[in-house]
């Protein structure tokens, strides 16, 4: 259930939020010494590596180096031409980025973000990609500074296993997508069989393990948000019994529920 954060979540997110301004400021130290970026992400089940390398090739060097997703979701949620993307924990902008090109100039990509460092990254790699249809907010993934009913594709890469209140993530995507918008996110999920204890010990929070939900756990939460057509695909391991996972839902077209001559209901 969501309600008042605790002691415990304030400090898990400030954990998290260190982790992710630390790596900001990583990357962007390494550009001012002229060096040259290295990858955050050392791990080949995480970051850069899950992009092909003619996407890498074509961003600034800081949006791929601060990549610290375990996929690329701008390859599985059918982005079009004209639409409204929102990239749940932006980071340095790279799944943006990559999400403007696609909707093209008549569309627009949001990426959100909590931590100061990051956005202050994304807005220079914007800059040097020149991205014209790009904007990036400040704000927490339970509580989306964006009207209701605006955006036709929520995406994010490894970001709500991060957050400590899943229920309020799922709550808040559903509301902001359009009725017929679509869920398309690369996320850790664990096996059904182990338990909260279990995934603890397979890795902390802020590296993307402790916090993930099962399968059905995230099925369940996306349902209880009133999403179908729910797809949990995994793609590759990232601990025993976790997995980097595809998934994919709809928010229901409020036509598509109406009955025969609209008596679809009150």
């Amino acid at each position: 259930m969501s309600g008042q954060p605790s002691e415990q979540s304030s400090d898990l997110r400030e954990t998290v939020r260190q982790r992710y301004a630390a790596a900001a400021l990583q990357v962007a130290e390494a550009c001012s010494d002229c060096c040259g970026p290295e990858p955050v992400e050392a791990d080949d089940n995480f970051g850069s590596t899950r992009y092909a390398a003619d996407e890498r090739d074509t961003l600034p060097a800081e949006a791929v180096a601060a990549s610290l997703g375990c996929g690329n979701p701008t390859a599985v949620a059918e982005l079009r031409e004209g639409g409204r993307v929102l990239d749940l924990g932006s980071g340095g902008g790279i799944d943006v980025l990559l999400s403007a090109r696609r909707v093209g100039p008549t569309g627009r990509a949001y990426g959100l973000d909590m931590t100061e460092e990051m956005l202050a990254l994304a807005l220079a790699n914007a800059a040097k990609a020149g991205a014209t249809n790009v904007e990036f907010l400040k704000g927490s993934i339970e509580a989306i500074p964006l009207p209701a009913n605006t955006i036709d594709v929520v995406i994010s890469n490894c970001v709500i296993n991060l957050s400590v209140d899943k229920p309020a993530v799922f709550a808040e995507t559903f509301r902001v997508l359009k009725p017929g918008g679509r869920l398309g996110v690369f996320d850790v999920v664990a096996d059904d069989a182990l338990t909260a204890e279990q995934r603890a010990r397979r890795g902390d929070r802020v590296g993307c393990i402790a916090g993930a939900l099962s399968f059905a756990e995230y099925r369940a939460g996306l349902e209880a948000a009133g999403f179908t057509g729910i797809e949990i695909v995994p793609t590759h391991a990232v601990a025993e019994g976790m997995h980097s996972a595809i998934v994919r839902a709809l928010k229901p077209d409020a036509e598509a529920g109406a009955g025969p001559e609209g008596c679809g209901g009150s």
